[in-house]
């Protein structure tokens, strides 16, 4: 796995030797950031934007984000045998001021973000049989932490049947062999 564009083109990603983590692939990491760049639905540039990865792993969708000019990542995961690939991963770019990784269960807190920030897009790549999507919704909602015209884009197994609440719009949803993306933004 490879960053695709951007100041890091070409660099290697560590991928973990596990089978609980699956690295989002390249194919599909390239298919998101042409509907980022090229869609008419939503208006998001990742050049100098906020990005919230949440359920990281290792780090491959806001790697590629930093290599394409955002200005901060933050990233979410804490898996503990995935968390020193990350690191590493991160390590590999030498850019520590436009990072940070928080090793939280966001499923018992967001607060820890205390409105901090405000991101132009969350991406957020849940383990597949992972059912409180719809949990995390409301909480991004509710503590504000998506900008006025940012987007949350979601990784799922296209099997996968989440209910969003009301306030979550579906802009859009593309399938890529097992995986679903997911584009929104609320209401």
């Amino acid at each position: 796995m490879r960053i695709i564009s951007g100041n890091f083109k070409g660099k290697k990603i560590l991928e973990p030797k596990d089978i609980k983590t699956r690295p989002l692939k390249d194919l599909t990491k390239e298919s998101i950031f042409n509907i980022i760049n090229h869609s008419n639905k939503f208006k998001v540039n990742i050049k100098n934007s906020k990005i919230l990865d949440l359920f990281s792993g290792v780090g491959s969708f806001g790697i590629e984000c930093l290599s394409r000019g955002a200005r901060f990542v933050t990233f979410i995961e804490n898996y503990r045998l995935v968390l020193p690939i990350l690191k590493k991963n991160l390590d590999n770019l030498r850019i520590n001021e436009k990072y940070e990784i928080i090793t939280e269960d966001i499923f018992k807190n967001l607060d820890f973000l205390n409105n901090k920030y405000k991101f132009d897009i969350i991406f957020l790549d849940p383990p597949y049989k992972e059912k409180k999507i719809s949990f995390l919704i409301d909480k991004i909602f509710d503590e504000k932490l998506l900008k006025d015209k940012g987007i949350i884009i979601i990784h799922r197994h296209k099997k996968e049947k989440d209910d969003y609440t009301e306030n979550f719009k579906i802009l859009e949803i593309k399938k890529y062999g097992i995986s679903k993306i997911i584009f929104g933004v609320f209401n």
